[in-house]
């Protein structure tokens, strides 16, 4: 597949107010299943610096500095082709010691994992959460597909999604105990029960094709486990399937806000509010043929 995607974020500022460093990471990942062809970026106001960096968990973002002066709206517009090819989200063989959980990492790969390991939102594993995941292991008899894919499923039709466009992931114990939540609530709800069966698990945001008959689309969240063997592989709790090529990664972390799109500071002395508005366009094309 491919796609290009038009994405307008803006934030206004009810009182004017002077910008502290910003990350941005909204240009989408190249990697084994998605390919970024083209990318541009437009920030107002302009920045008085920008750098690009690869952060510590393998995202390309963009640092931006702003002058000294009182701003009332922040806009960033991104446009980009990314082609995708996982076609298939079963195209691998896991280790012959990774089909059944809970699963026992070597100590060389434990040891890179270990962020992975743990709750996103909390220090501890809820209990409600940890009784999930051990039910639905033991209706797989311990097998981590069959694991993943049960648990992706029940999410998907046992709780209610609503939309929720701002906001950190709610508590896993909320989700669960209301049976609702957004895209980012079902992924780290989905983290927290692969975790208490010792997968390791990251949050990602990007895209996700969604209704062609739709103009404007949202930001949408999933996770990805570790499967020895497969690498990092997608699973989408608030679709109901695993993740293939009509989905585009932009970041990917241990933690939900060091993926977030757009992160930064406002310097001392604001009591004002703000608001975020975004248009989002995603258009898909067919890849040439020989």
């Amino acid at each position: 597949m491919r796609y290009h995607i038009s994405h307008t974020t803006q934030y206004r500022y009810q009182q004017p107010v002077k910008l502290g460093a910003h990350t941005v990471r909204l240009r989408p990942r190249s990697d084994g299943s998605q390919h970024l062809q083209q990318f541009a970026i437009a920030v107002l106001p302009e920045p008085d610096k920008r750098s690009e960096i690869l952060d510590l968990e393998g995202n390309v973002c963009l640092r931006l500095w702003f002058p000294e002066v009182e701003i009332t709206d922040l806009k960033i517009h991104t446009e980009a082709t990314v082609e995708t090819s996982r076609d298939n989200p079963f195209n691998y063989l896991s280790e012959p010691w990774a089909v059944t959980a809970p699963m026992d990492y070597p100590r060389a790969i434990a040891t890179h994992l270990a962020p992975y390991l743990q709750p996103a939102l909390a220090t501890t594993f809820n209990p409600s959460v940890v009784e999930l995941a051990q039910t639905l292991l033991h209706e797989v008899q311990g097998h981590v597909g069959f694991f993943l894919s049960r648990l992706t499923q029940t999410i998907y039709e046992e709780f209610q999604y609503f939309h929720r466009p701002e906001g950190e992931p709610q508590p896993t114990g909320i989700t669960l105990q209301q049976k609702s939540g957004s895209c980012r609530d079902f992924a780290v709800l989905f983290m927290e029960a692969c975790q208490a069966v010792g997968l390791a698990v990251r949050f990602v945001s990007g895209y996700q094709e969604g209704d062609a008959e739709q103009d404007s689309r949202e930001l949408h969240a999933w996770p990805e486990v570790y499967l020895p063997g497969g690498g990092w592989r997608g699973f989408d709790p608030t679709h109901g399937l695993a993740v293939s090529d009509r989905h585009i990664a932009l970041a990917a972390a241990a933690h939900p806000q060091n993926a977030s799109p757009v992160s930064g500071q406002l310097q001392p002395g604001y009591f004002g509010q703000s608001t975020l508005e975004y248009e989002i366009q995603i258009q898909r094309s067919a890849l040439a043929t020989d």
